[in-house]
């Protein structure tokens, strides 16, 4: 994604968010200090040498003592000096602060991410929460690098500044202050303009970037079905938008700088005018008009550098509220208390007083549940499964088979009735060791950046090489890898995109093998690949599932056939249950499914 020097929206809680991103700044509080004292030292040094003009004039210019000239302009010189190493000093301590700031940002949002609940993933879009890392950090990261320490420069120099003027001369000051009100003024309608279209410019563009990787993934889809030109209407309808804001907000943005520098500008002429006059007249001498007329200058500088990093500093304040918005979001609860013990003799459930045997009985008792309270997904659902069943479910799209799998890894918690595991309701389990006793085959096989030895040993990370090929010939995957250009050392990359379906689902029913699973659950896997490779995968699940417990959803019924128990469901309820002849039988809901009169997904 590219770099954008935009926000989302206007920050909402600013106070907050900015005392949420000092305390990640107050981590490097000494670096800080620094920063700080070279800010003043190199302000310092900047109205410092300006005052000096003053003497410059009136006392070796005018009365021409060019020795005493040479040697205050050396004293000057050393000053600027002083000024620019610390300037230096302060940019690179700075640039250090950043990176270390953003480091830490980035790996708290990463960890968190690990905690939040499935639920929070199935409602938001991948693309909003890459924005995340890329265009809210990145913002955030050129506001540490720049904004800040100019902001903080601005804010010492016009103070400096504003002092010596006083001292000066209070009648030319009063001209000044006038003219940076009316500065102020520009800042504020302008820049309260300019906010708003750059928050459109983040919305649009969040929404562009999530169209643009939900059509690029599923290109495929859109050629078999001939819909490039509807694509490319919505992306013409979205693209224009962004194009629509940004042109707004970089027209303001850009326009708020030639504004103010042609009102310094006229403050400027005014000042120098009026100044003239006192001289004139004998209200001011030229010296200290000259140090004025410079420190005029100086004090509109700032101004202008505040208004240039306004846009930075909200665009990083906009999306570090983004970033701590869902880092406030609960993590996934685990209020567990049962553990896993593991033995060479197999596993246990440890509780307060007991040691159980895992074996893997499931039952479901009266489950109801719903994604949301007015609509209901599963109704009184009543399943019991044991070590060596094989428990299939079927049903049209929407019917819930998938949730009834996700409940049983407690992805989502139950509204009403109980899950148990071996007897235990699994809210008492503790959620990584009920789900390390499981292992799922997910409808969208997902293969990581690796090789192929380490994708399946993902499913057991202590699995050893001997153990992982074992899994992969249960699998019937090892011949297809042995031909692979480096057998098991294959890279893969781009989500197993060298690949065929067939193949990359193989790899992930081995993944699932590695973890000798007490219960297995099977989501759709085998729903998209030829009738070859589903024998392959049928024959190896066959021997997986021998002794465990083993649910399976399928599009294809035909893979299902030897189930022992067939679970039809409808609306959230089953409506049948039996195994394949049972069911052909009664000539119901299952029938029809399998006859086609019913579509089943």
């Amino acid at each position: 994604m590219a770099k954008q020097k935009s926000m989302k929206r206007k920050p909402q809680h600013l106070a907050k968010t900015l005392q949420q991103l000092l305390s990640y700044l107050m981590m490097n509080k000494l670096a800080l200090f620094s920063v700080v004292i070279c800010i003043i030292l190199s302000t310092g040094a900047g109205i410092a040498g300006t005052y000096f003009i003053r003497p410059i004039i009136n006392d070796y210019i005018l009365p021409g003592d060019l020795g005493g000239l040479a040697r205050i302009l050396m004293v000057v010189g050393v000053i600027y000096l002083f000024g620019v190493l610390a300037t230096y000093g302060y940019n690179r301590i700075m640039i250090q602060i950043s990176q270390n700031t953003i480091q830490k940002l980035r790996q708290d949002l990463f960890d968190h991410l690990q905690d939040l609940p499935i639920g929070f993933f199935d409602r938001t879009n991948n693309g909003d929460i890459m924005s995340r890392f890329t265009n809210d950090v990145d913002n955030i990261q050129e506001a540490l690098n720049n904004s800040v320490t100019q902001i903080l420069a601005a804010f010492l120099t016009i103070t400096g500044t504003f002092v010596m003027m006083l001292i000066i001369s209070p009648i030319l000051t009063i001209v000044i202050v006038v003219m940076v009100l009316v500065m102020i003024l520009i800042i504020k309608v302008i820049g309260g303009k300019s906010s708003y279209y750059f928050g459109q410019q983040q919305q649009f563009l969040g929404n562009t970037n999530s169209y643009i990787e939900e059509y690029v993934e599923g290109q495929k889809v859109v050629k078999v079905f001939n819909h490039e030109d509807e694509v490319m209407a919505g992306f013409d309808v979205r693209n224009e938008a962004l194009q629509g804001a940004s042109q707004k907000a970089q027209t303001l943005s850009n326009a708020m700088m030639p504004i103010l520098g042609n009102t310094s500008f006229v403050s400027y002429a005014l000042t120098a005018s009026l100044g003239g006059l006192m001289v004139v007249r004998g209200m001011l001498d030229i010296g200290s008009l000259g140090s004025f007329l410079q420190y005029s200058r100086t004090f509109s500088q700032p101004l202008s550098q505040v208004s240039q990093q306004t846009n930075t500093l909200l665009a990083a304040l906009a999306g570090a509220e983004r970033i701590f918005a869902i880092m406030e979001i609960s993590s996934e609860v685990d209020d567990g208390t049962v553990t896993l013990e593991r033995t060479e003799t197999g596993n246990f459930w440890l509780t307060e007083n007991q040691r159980i045997p895992v074996v893997g009985n499931i039952e479901l008792k009266d489950v109801s549940f719903g994604y949301t309270p007015e609509e209901p997904v599963l109704k009184h659902i009543n399943v019991w499964a044991k070590p060596g069943l094989k428990v299939a479910f079927v049903g049209a799209t929407g019917a819930g088979k998938t949730t009834i799998t996700n409940l049983i890894n407690r992805f989502y918690e139950i509204d009403t009735g109980e899950i148990l595991y071996d007897g235990l309701p699994i809210t008492t389990i503790k959620k990584a060791d009920l789900r390390s006793t499981m292992s799922i085959v997910l409808q969208d096989t997902h293969l990581f950046t690796g090789s192929v030895m380490e994708n399946i040993r993902y499913g057991r990370l202590d699995a050893s090489n001997v153990e992982v090929i074992e899994a992969a010939k249960l699998a019937n995957a090892h011949d297809f890898i042995k031909r692979l250009p480096r057998g098991y050392d294959t890279i893969l990359s781009g989500d197993g995109g060298n690949l065929s379906q067939g193949q990359r689902q193989l790899l992930a029913i081995a993944r699932a093998a590695v973890a000798n699973p007490n219960v297995l659950i099977l989501d759709e896997a085998t729903s998209s690949i030829d009738s070859h490779t589903e024998q392959l995968i049928t024959t190896g699940m066959d021997q997986l599932m021998t002794g465990r417990t083993s649910f399976v959803i399928a599009h294809r019924l035909s893979t299902i056939r030897n189930a022992d128990v067939i679970m039809v469901l409808d609306h959230g309820e089953i409506v049948e249950r039996g195994n394949h002849e049972e069911l052909i039988q009664k000539k119901g809901m299952y029938y029809k499914l399998y006859t086609g009169q019913i579509e089943l997904d």
